[in-house]
């Protein structure tokens, strides 16, 4: 018996996995599909389409896209929120990299 790739259990544990489709992404973080075509269309992220041409989204790009809306219900253009979604993500990326060489130099260092 061989397991199905699409419904292997690391596909559901995977946050890059593109599991949702629009309408339910959109439910999800409380936005319209619009808001979903415009942050792609803001060069946040590129959905995933399915065989038959369809969005499919990851929970990371739903986590970006909420903070997007957070920011935006603040009264931030969709494009600005998205620019600083994309330098916060940037930022957290670039600390967690540098906490890691830390550790590593600190392992190294340990006689």
């Amino acid at each position: 018996m061989t397991v199905d790739d699409t419904t292997s259990p690391d596909k559901f544990d995977d946050e890059h996995y593109p599991a949702y489709t629009m309408g339910r992404a959109a439910e999800m973080i409380g936005a319209t599909p619009a808001f979903l075509r415009a942050v792609e269309a803001a060069n946040l992220f590129d959905a995933t389409r399915s065989e038959g041409g369809h969005r499919r989204y990851s929970r990371y790009q739903l986590r970006l896209a909420a903070r997007v809306r957070e920011i935006a219900d603040q009264g931030t253009g969709v494009e600005a929120a998205c620019r600083i979604v994309i330098l916060e993500d940037q930022l957290a990326e670039a600390l967690e990299l540098n906490h890691q060489y830390e550790r590593d130099q600190q392992r190294n260092a340990t006689p």
